[in-house]
């Protein structure tokens, strides 16, 4: 796990000495994602400059130093993250007569890269953010990994094109556009976190997971995509229950065994949930691997997963530690967490994602996560919601009276929903309504069973959310964090799944509740999921978050109001705006920090 930057001058016409210093400026930014080596390379032609920050994870000797050429000296690359399948890579790579001098992934990279071009990302198996130099092409490629797990960040201004993990190392670029807009800002607010390309600053972009982008003299292409995640479409199960659930065991044995490959001490975190513990119940049986795991829970708050987490270490046998929060104590973390956002995440399961983190670090240097499971295997309350709300409305969807796409994009996944944007900004932004309503007519447009064009959307759009939250909070701790479902064979099951396979008698995520049901007793498994966070009508965190605004104001001018009325922000702390809670106060609390820690223009 590392940071990257990059910066290239798109025609050639800016001092090489000077996108030196821009890409060391850049990468100085995010080095507490690389504590352990830098690294800086500069294209033979001047155009074009690599950075690196290093966290030592595979041979972590200098043999893995970033930047890395590939072993004819006709590339080099700079590289965040893991290929699991290195080694067999390697393999295919050395019969082909590609010498190496380390185990290093990077290596595997850049020559398979160097050998086969883009189509090489076709055959990796891991979690990636890469630049790519051509030295005889004069091509830089930027790709990023199937779902999103690691960031990169891109925008072009002034004959520039700037990369990098993290929005904040662009904004260290002389002449970087740091405009917002009150369109970026009711984006930011509906959906907890910019999603798709978007970011908070109008002219920055986000490469979509699954897509990559080429850059050469004088022109820099649009992203195409190389991988595509699709739901199946009406049909029965194939195969008897107990197959399927043989093969989705299988699989993830396969993705943890390779996920639980590194030179420094591996853990996990365990929510009491089905999907941490259903890997964590693999590992220690099946793989028969000690493992230390961790846990965040909340004081005084029924809803915290703690004890459910703690009895299923006890039950696996791992040497488990938790850490339990105050909710007023979580509230306390707003301040110093959004300030070292890159961009601001509304996600309240930031705090115990930072705190577990931060726990963990202290005895390891990779944790395993569950993230992916819910998407992946229907797993969340809000699909069960929206199918029984679709329930005997077939004919008013024929006749366009009511729609699948605006029941699910409502208050069930939206923090601020259609009326609740009218009410901060009178309207609904222009751009934030129309990304709404493309996002609600892919699902109406769609025919495939409910359930699958949720899952499908989520992927796209909901799950980059959730990983860029995990990235950030475990990085600013160097952690770094694996989830076996995101292995493309565990995707490519789950999307050929039929709705049938993954909700059956109201239980949503059948088939993988099947499986921990092999290792875990029944009875907790079919427990109600609560979720690594807390409840957002908690009224000791709501009224602890309607404080922390009050001081924010009363140290002066709030920097939201430049996009939100005073008096609209006023009704919030007198707790007077319609359907508030505490997600509501937390998301506007995050964001005026972050704007106050931030360079920015507003409109």
């Amino acid at each position: 796990m590392c940071g990257i930057a990059g910066i290239m001058s798109i025609h050639g016409q800016h001092d090489p000495e000077w996108l030196k210093q821009q890409a060391n400026r850049m990468v100085e930014a995010i080095t507490y994602r690389g504590p352990d080596d830098r690294g800086l390379w500069e294209s033979d032609d001047g155009r074009c400059v690599l950075a690196h920050c290093r966290l030592s994870i595979l041979d972590i000797s200098p043999a893995g130093h970033q930047p890395m050429h590939d072993a004819q000296q006709r590339a080099c690359i700079v590289f965040n993250g893991e290929i699991y399948n290195h080694p067999e890579l390697g393999g295919r790579l050395k019969d082909a007569g590609v010498s190496f001098s380390s185990h290093s992934d990077t290596e595997v990279l850049v020559n398979g890269l160097a050998r086969e071009g883009a189509d090489f990302l076709t055959r990796l198996e891991g979690m990636f953010a890469l630049a790519f130099y051509d030295r005889e092409r004069r091509e830089l490629l930027l790709a990023r990994d199937p779902f999103g797990e690691k960031p990169l960040y891109y925008a072009e201004f002034d004959g520039l094109l700037v990369f990098a993990s993290e929005l904040a190392a662009l904004s260290r670029v002389p002449g970087f556009p740091t405009r917002i807009t009150v369109d970026t800002v009711a984006h930011y607010l509906a959906f907890q976190h910019p999603i798709g390309e978007r970011t908070l600053y109008q002219h920055a972009r986000k490469l979509l997971p699954g897509h990559l982008m080429r850059a050469v003299t004088g022109e820099v292409s649009q992203a195409e995509r190389y991988f595509h995640f699709i739901c199946a479409g009406d049909h029965m199960p194939s195969r008897p229950l107990g197959e399927q659930v043989d093969q989705l065991e299988e699989l993830l044995l396969r993705s943890l065994s390779r996920r639980l490959v590194a030179d420094v001490p591996v853990g996990a975190f365990l929510s009491g949930g089905v999907d941490s513990s259903t890997a964590v119940a693999l590992i220690t049986r099946r793989l028969q691997r000690p493992i230390r795991t961790f846990s965040i829970g909340f004081e005084q708050v029924p809803e915290s997963e703690h004890k459910e987490a703690r009895a299923f270490a006890d039950f696996l046998g791992t040497e488990h530690t938790e850490q339990l929060l105050r909710p007023d104590a979580f509230v306390e973390q707003v301040g110093d967490l959004a300030r070292r956002m890159d961009e601001p995440n509304a996600d309240t399961s930031c705090v115990p994602t930072y705190m577990v983190s931060k726990l963990a670090r202290q005895q390891v240097t990779v944790a395993i996560t569950g993230d992916g499971g819910d998407e992946l295997f229907g797993g969340y309350g809000r699909y069960l919601q929206t199918l029984a709300a679709a329930e005997g409305r077939e004919q008013q969807m024929l006749a366009r009276s009511w729609h699948l796409g605006r029941e699910y994009y409502s208050g069930r996944i939206l923090l601020y929903a259609d009326r609740q944007l009218e009410q901060l900004f009178g309207r609904i932004p222009s751009g934030t309504g129309d990304h709404l309503m493309a996002l609600r007519r892919r699902i109406d447009m769609d025919s495939r069973p409910y359930l699958n064009r949720l899952r499908e959307a989520d992927i796209a759009n909901y799950l980059p959310l959730v990983l860029a939250k995990v990235d950030r909070m475990s990085m600013l701790h160097s952690l770094e964090c694996r989830t076996p479902y995101l292995s493309t064979e565990v995707a490519q099951f789950a999307a050929g799944l039929a709705q049938s396979e993954l909700i059956v008698q109201g239980q949503s995520k059948f088939l993988l509740r099947q499986l921990a049901k092999r290792y875990l007793p029944t009875e907790w498994i079919n427990r109600p999921k609560k979720g690594f966070s807390i409840d957002p009508f908690n009224q000791q965190a709501k009224d602890c978050a309607i404080n922390k605004l009050y001081q924010l104001s009363a140290a002066g001018q709030l920097c939201v109001h430049d996009f939100i009325s005073p008096d609209i922000l006023r009704s919030m702390q007198e707790n007077k705006f319609a359907g508030m809670s505490f997600n509501h106060v937390w998301a506007i609390v995050i964001l005026e920090v972050w704007l106050q820690s931030h360079s920015f223009n507003s409109v």
